[in-house]
């Protein structure tokens, strides 16, 4: 599979947290390629994939397909929409973005900026309750097609750049999800030690709200969960932060299990994959936190793809990483001990 076409067709749909529908009947369609697909009432998409066998384990592979972006909660007397958050999103990137209003229609927009010739104060960003999003209606025309709670996401499609990486909204976490597709592709050809259920968890970015529940549902032995993790610019300190291209970050936490660590870091290094550790005190900050918790509890690690510019419109990742990211699980997947 064409690793850019996959990614692109996930981070250019539309997912924000609640409103996820367009981005999970997309992964529906690339998923149904390897298994019996899924939803639960959260809206989670399951992939029950290949044949089970029953004397074998399950492994979960979460990917959660939300990305941040905003809900209308306001109309201006002069046409102007108020916007509250959906998700964390760097209001530093805010200002004059192009967006698209989700109402009765798609309809085009830009988040307002005041001139620097006119701004009295342009020391600090403004707070997102602070902000208007323009679509050029008056109110009469915009209360015909946009309502209240009607969610809001920043226009920025998937372009390739230099050195095999792509920039785009919407690659945390899509690209996870793009690394779990891919997982699948080589397991096609593999035999595996375990069966495997993949969810692509909803709503992560409002607190993990999709995979508490598809945990708690699923009947699962171990668990992968693959999101992205933080790579580094300039100027960040390096323990805190991995190296886009170098490969996937396996992750280390006393809430993860170490044997799935131990193991990975293992496997990565008989089959020359290129990997970096992510070394964690505590909380993950990912579904494995609530997925490790689940039932009687379960064995989890994390699995991170290096990201540039998390939580703005101008993500950027490195395709050689998911497909590292890909290779290493397929390995683990057909080599469990």
């Amino acid at each position: 599979m064409n690793t850019f076409q996959v990614l692109s067709s996930l981070s250019n749909a539309v997912g924000v947290s609640g409103y996820e529908l367009s981005a999970v009947a997309v992964a529906e369609k690339h998923l149904a390629n390897y298994g019996t697909t899924y939803t639960d009432s959260m809206g989670n998409l399951f992939c029950k994939a290949f044949d089970y066998n029953e004397k074998l384990p399950t492994i979960l592979l979460d990917a959660h397909i939300d990305e941040i972006g905003f809900v209308v909660n306001y109309i201006t007397d002069d046409g102007f929409l108020k916007i509250s958050a959906c998700g964390g999103i760097d209001r530093r990137v805010l200002l004059a973005q192009q967006v698209t209003v989700c109402g009765k229609e798609m309809i085009k927009g830009v988040v307002t900026s005041t001139p620097p010739h006119l701004e009295k104060d342009s020391s600090s960003c403004p707070k997102v309750e602070d902000v208007y999003v323009d679509v050029g209606m008056t109110a009469d025309e915009v209360k015909k097609l946009v309502s209240l709670g009607d969610y809001v996401f920043i226009d920025s499609p998937a372009r390739m750049l230099i050195n095999y990486s792509v920039t785009s909204k919407a690659l945390d976490n899509r690209a996870g999800c793009t690394a779990v597709i891919k997982t699948l592709e080589l397991l096609n050809q593999c035999e595996r030690k375990y069966n495997v259920l993949v969810c692509f968890s909803v709503q992560e970015e409002l607190g993990l709200r999709g995979a508490k529940p598809a945990a708690f549902s699923a009947e699962f032995d171990e668990a992968i969960v693959v999101d992205v993790s933080f790579a580094k610019t300039h100027g960040e300190s390096p323990k805190d932060c991995g190296v886009m291209g170098k490969g996937p970050m396996i992750g280390i936490s006393p809430t993860l299990s170490r044997k799935m660590s131990d193991s990975l870091r293992r496997i990565a290094e008989n089959k020359l994959i290129p990997y970096q550790l992510e070394v964690m005190s505590g909380r993950t900050g990912t579904n494995a936190d609530v997925i490790g918790l689940s039932a009687g509890g379960k064995n989890a690690v994390t699995v991170s793809i290096p990201l540039k510019h998390m939580h703005t419109p101008a993500e950027i990742v490195d395709l050689n990483d998911i497909e590292n990211t890909a290779k290493l699980i397929c390995e683990y997947i057909s080599d469990a001990e």
